[in-house]
């Protein structure tokens, strides 16, 4: 798995974390000030990178989360098998994968497309 931790307190709106074992965009993040026996709380709210389902996590600020490792990358559509999958290959590896489209997207053949990569979990995010 590609993670690395980091204290809840680093954490910025539009980072990634890892919240019940899926990669989660952060929507929001709040904090509540320290009560009189314990340490100030962190709220965050997340959507699922590769799922879309919502989530949410509270921690203490100076606990520790895994936060995933996600790579942007370049790809070309190498054919379109059907609606909701397609071919690509990496423009770096020359790699040939099969990804899925997302339901609006119309993909064509030579198309330039950026997607993101974690494990084996892909996502295209621009057509």
């Amino acid at each position: 798995m590609a993670r690395e931790q980091k204290e809840v307190r680093d954490l910025q709106e539009g980072n990634y974390v890892m919240i019940d074992d899926a990669a989660c965009k952060i929507n929001s993040y709040s904090t509540a000030k320290p009560g009189k026996h314990g340490s100030a709380k962190a709220r965050i709210e997340g959507v699922g990178v590769f799922d879309g389902q919502k989530r949410s996590l509270s921690q203490p600020v100076d606990a520790k989360v895994w936060v995933p490792i996600i790579e942007r990358k370049q790809g070309q559509v190498v054919s379109v098998e059907s609606e909701d999958v397609a071919q690509v290959m990496d423009l770096e590896s020359y790699e040939t994968i099969t990804i899925r489209v997302p339901g609006d997207d119309e993909l064509s053949p030579d198309q330039q497309i950026e997607y993101l990569e974690m494990d084996e979990q892909r996502k295209i995010v621009q057509t």
